[in-house]
């Protein structure tokens, strides 16, 4: 998978985590779920829900973005573990190098102050800029 539709993925996983995250809190507020409730399996601070909703997505983005290893039958465990690792290493890579692009643009609007957009906002405005390029390079 190109590193552009890996970072995209990526914002794609946060957003979805935001969204998720908000409906469960609107759900609960709407009924009356408010603080200290709550007999989902969340241990009481009402976000179970939202977690478990969050996971799936995750996993599933993740199992898209991952490529699929095979390796003979009568390999030895150094050839599995090299041929997962020669698989693995440049995925993961790009996708924690999108996962701190993320942290660090959301960040950075954090730190400076800025009130006037949201999470969602700044995720969106970064996904923008990756579409027109300006991540193209590095890692």
């Amino acid at each position: 998978m190109e590193r552009t539709e890996v970072l995209k993925r990526v914002i794609g996983i946060l957003t979805e985590a935001q969204d998720i995250r908000r409906a469960v809190e609107t759900e609960r507020d709407a009924n009356g779920d408010g603080e200290g409730g709550g007999d989902g399996g969340d241990g009481g601070d009402g976000h179970g829900d939202a977690v478990e909703a969050t996971a799936g997505v995750a996993s599933t983005l993740l199992n898209e973005m991952l490529p699929s290893i095979s390796v003979p039958a009568d390999a030895s465990p150094q050839q599995v573990a090299t041929a997962v690792a020669e698989a693995l290493g440049p995925a993961l890579h790009t996708m924690v190098s999108g996962f701190s692009l993320a942290f660090t643009s959301l960040a950075i609007a954090h730190d400076s102050g800025r009130t006037d957009v949201s999470a969602i906002e700044v995720l969106q405005e970064l996904a923008l800029e990756i579409e027109a390029g300006t991540y193209d390079e590095g890692p």
